[in-house]
């Protein structure tokens, strides 16, 4: 079965790498046959990343790119599409390829639709409000990371949703725990992006770090990306071959949000990948974070500046909590949110998908 990838971005992209690559091995295992086009090089990414802003020159290529891509979509019997087939401008491809009987199936981790249907130009609103929801509704399948993405397809009219986690693959983290140091570590990972949320527990922490030696572990922002003081920071580059053993050396691992409709549409994946490293969990009770963490079985939810401290301060103290909570963890990541888990559930709606 042959299946064009049109994924967002090289593996630098967590979205694509998570959503899509990470499943490749698998999926050829079983007889599909991946050509796999991204619209962004990585080139894109590393730039944005570096604080040099977004590339104009690096976008027109990715259309340019893309736009070549489509030209040969009779040769697939599927077509797997993240998000969409070209950012920014109506869903025509879609439409354009329902009509045709092009079978195509899209993936969502982020709520995208509120690019379009929430953006402060009344204009584009207008033009592209709906955009996402004619994509979700041409489709053979929607494959939504949470249930609120999955709600939106449903509502869109979508033949067929399929809910599946953003998942890690466990043979890539150890099944034993390892020891932390003596400084109680708080740690973080994730992109430039959404480090801004760790601005919201400044005063946590710094309320925490006058009475006890605490420090904060930032994998993948740099100090520019998200001002915090008042407190031991330690910002640390991420890299695929690294972020695992960066986990380890966590005590807890944190995912502050802000309660916003795109927030709403998060995956929870930075959670995810704690549990795996039997790591206790403190998150806000936002979006999928309320599915992924059972409070008091791996970790807590708190709402409020006071609940986070209580919280933070209760791992610190206890060891045997932490241990407890982190062993909980990566059982429910065994069961629900690993690749072995759910790639036979992707490769079965590619498979229908396609007609196959």
């Amino acid at each position: 079965m042959k299946v064009l990838l049109l994924s967002r971005y090289g593996r630098l992209g967590a979205s694509s790498r998570l959503r899509s690559y990470q499943y490749l091995p698998y999926l050829e295992s079983r007889g599909f046959r991946i050509t796999v086009a991204p619209f962004f090089k990585d080139e894109y990414l590393e730039r944005f990343y570096a604080g040099r802003g977004k590339s104009l020159f690096y976008a027109l290529d990715g259309y340019t790119r893309r736009i070549a891509s489509l030209m040969g979509l009779r040769a697939y019997d599927l077509i797997w599409i993240e998000a969409e087939a070209l950012p920014w401008l109506p869903a025509w491809v879609e439409t354009s390829m329902a009509r045709a009987g092009i079978p195509y199936v899209v993936d969502y981790d982020d709520a995208i639709f509120h690019r379009y249907d929430r953006h402060a130009n009344l204009a584009l609103r207008r033009i592209l409000g709906d955009k996402i929801d004619r994509v979700m509704r041409h489709s053979e399948a929607v494959i939504a990371g949470s249930e609120y993405l999955a709600e939106r397809a449903t509502k869109a009219g979508a033949k067929h949703v399929e809910l599946i986690p953003t998942s890690i693959d466990l043979n890539r983290y150890p099944r034993n725990p390892t020891k932390t140091g003596a400084i109680f570590t708080i740690g973080w990972i994730g992109s430039p992006t959404t480090a801004q949320y760790l601005r919201n527990l400044n005063d946590v922490f710094s309320a925490i770090a006058r009475d006890h030696s605490i420090r904060l572990r930032v994998i993948g922002a740099k100090a520019a990306h998200v001002r915090l003081a008042g407190f031991d920071i330690e910002y640390r580059d991420w890299s695929e071959q690294t972020e695992v053993d960066e986990i380890l050396s966590f005590d807890v691992g944190i995912m502050p949000l802000s309660d916003f409709p795109w927030e709403k549409g998060k995956c929870g994946y930075k959670l995810i990948q704690y549990m795996g490293c039997h790591k206790p969990v403190v998150a806000s009770p936002v979006g999928a974070n309320l599915k992924i963490v059972e409070s008091g079985v791996n970790g807590f939810l708190p709402s409020t500046a006071s609940e986070w401290k209580t919280a933070l301060r209760e791992l610190m103290r206890n060891p045997d909590l932490r241990a407890r909570l982190g062993r909980a963890g990566r059982a429910i990541v065994e069961r629900e949110y690993c690749t072995a888990v759910n790639g036979p559930k992707l490769a079965k709606v590619l498979s229908a998908a396609s007609g196959r």
